[in-house]
């Protein structure tokens, strides 16, 4: 079984983004993806250069805890913005909107494990379940000279390091 979003990515080393953003932009580029294919009303989607302003980026990466904080205050009562859990997120998946996903080793102090990426925003856009097996598909962000690419990871590879956070609509 497959389930992938026709989400657009982008890359956090665009021409447009501030080069002295670019190498922590993975943050505030996920939540542009995900604006950019949720939002309705084009007049609230900013540039990457303001998402990395108005959710407090920094040179070391963009907190979870501020991620949730900032974005609740910019899209307003409207959406509800929360850390959920795989499950959650895979849900999430099934009803049209991605999800932002964080790897997170440093912090997660899982020094052993060899996931896909260390510290890392991405948009989830999807999953496959094969021969039992979790996959989760996402954009990567681009790199150097590249554009952001769809990924497919393995879960059981990275679960240890991996957090979720749902942008949803409140149903009022």
């Amino acid at each position: 079984m497959k389930l992938q979003l026709n989400v657009e990515g982008f890359s956090q080393y665009d021409d447009s983004i501030q080069l002295k953003y670019r190498s922590s932009a993975c943050g505030p580029t996920t939540i542009y993806v995900i604006l950019r294919y949720l939002l309705k009303d084009p007049s609230l989607l900013k540039e990457v250069n303001d998402f990395y302003e108005i959710l407090g980026g920094t040179k070391i990466g963009l907190f979870k805890w501020r991620l949730i904080y900032k974005l609740r205050r910019f899209l307003g009562t409207g959406w509800k913005v929360a850390e959920c859990t795989l499950h959650d997120a895979l849900i999430e998946i099934k009803e049209g909107r991605p999800v932002a996903m964080k790897f997170d080793q440093y912090f997660s102090f899982k020094w052993k494990t060899k996931p896909n990426f260390k510290y890392h925003w991405v948009p989830l856009i999807g999953y496959e379940i094969k021969n039992d097996e979790l996959f989760l598909i996402l954009h990567d962000n681009g790199g150097r000279n590249r554009e952001s690419q769809i990924r497919k990871v393995r879960y059981s590879d990275n679960y240890q390091v991996l957090s979720f956070v749902k942008i949803e609509p409140n149903s009022k």
